[in-house]
């Protein structure tokens, strides 16, 4: 069965950390660019970070920049994003997703995890 599995996610304060994990089962993520969504109560999805197959470049929204960092271990078969000096508006339910274009978009057809809640609040 092919399916990623997001994990890593939980109530933390604002300025705490977290790192998420997505781990590929089924099929090898090397050849892919793999990103992080997050969507947030009753707003649209949106791109938080991308990186590329190789993990030699990585996009990341502005709002994030600086305070992120997406990396990957392809003989894990895993993506992680670390977040750290998390805000209160970074709470929403984290997705891994792959395959994505670059620098940081969806692609029709690609696999998804379940995601998982991250909760940033005092």
């Amino acid at each position: 069965q092919l399916q990623l599995v997001e994990s890593g996610g939980g109530l933390v304060q604002p300025g705490g950390s977290l790192r998420l994990s997505c781990a590929a089962s089924g099929f090898t993520l090397d050849y892919y660019a793999i990103g992080w969504f997050r969507q947030a109560p009753g707003k649209e999805r949106e791109g938080v970070s991308c990186i590329s197959s190789s993990g030699g470049r990585a996009n990341y929204a502005d709002s994030v920049k600086g305070r992120f960092t997406i990396s990957r271990d392809n003989a894990k078969n895993t993506v992680y994003l670390q977040m750290n000096s998390l805000k209160p508006e970074d709470t929403a339910v984290y997705y891994c997703a792959a395959p994505v274009l670059e620098p940081c978009t969806e692609v029709a057809g690609g696999y998804w995890g379940q995601g998982t809640q991250v909760t940033v609040s005092s």
